[in-house]
């Protein structure tokens, strides 16, 4: 038997004043994305900016639907959006935040695993990895160099690529 041992590294920042130019500007995009989500039933409202290597600015929001799982959440929203517009545009970076109706949420949201799924497609259709800034409605900002650091053992299989 052999141990394998996947680490996550992550920076973390106290406040935005720690982040370049873009990435504060990308961050507050997600937040002014959360101002277009649809979450009736969650209460939950989770904004997504992206950043093209063209310089295009992308947001999407979560959209939820009473017949669950018809909705979609903002990762999938935005990423979806920027490959149908700008399919031969990679990704640079992307920034996602989250506020409650009923509570501040205070710790940076995690996309979920279909959300990294979905994002690794990208990272992997362009061979690079997309720097991803996590932020709830206020407190500590979390940068990371792609997917890998959340989901370490990705879906990827070389035959189903052609490779």
């Amino acid at each position: 038997m052999e141990i394998i041992k996947k680490e996550a590294i992550v920076k973390k920042y106290s406040n935005e004043n720690e982040l370049s130019a873009m990435e504060k500007e990308l961050l507050q995009a997600a937040h002014d994305a959360t101002q277009t989500a649809y979450a009736p039933y969650s209460k939950f409202k989770v904004g997504c900016a992206i950043l093209l290597e063209n310089g295009v600015l992308i947001k999407g929001s979560n959209q939820e639907n009473i017949a669950y799982p018809s909705g979609l959440c903002a990762e999938r929203v935005a990423i979806f959006h920027a490959g149908a517009t700008y399919p031969n545009v990679p990704i640079k970076m992307m920034a996602v935040t989250a506020k409650a109706i009923d509570y501040k949420v205070s710790e940076p949201v995690m996309p979920c695993g279909a959300c990294l799924q979905s994002i690794s497609e990208f990272e992997l259709k362009f061979q690079s990895p997309i720097c991803i800034i996590l932020q709830g409605e206020t407190g500590d900002i979390y940068v990371a160099e792609g997917t890998k650091t959340f989901l370490p053992f990705q879906f990827y299989i070389k035959e189903l690529a052609g490779g």
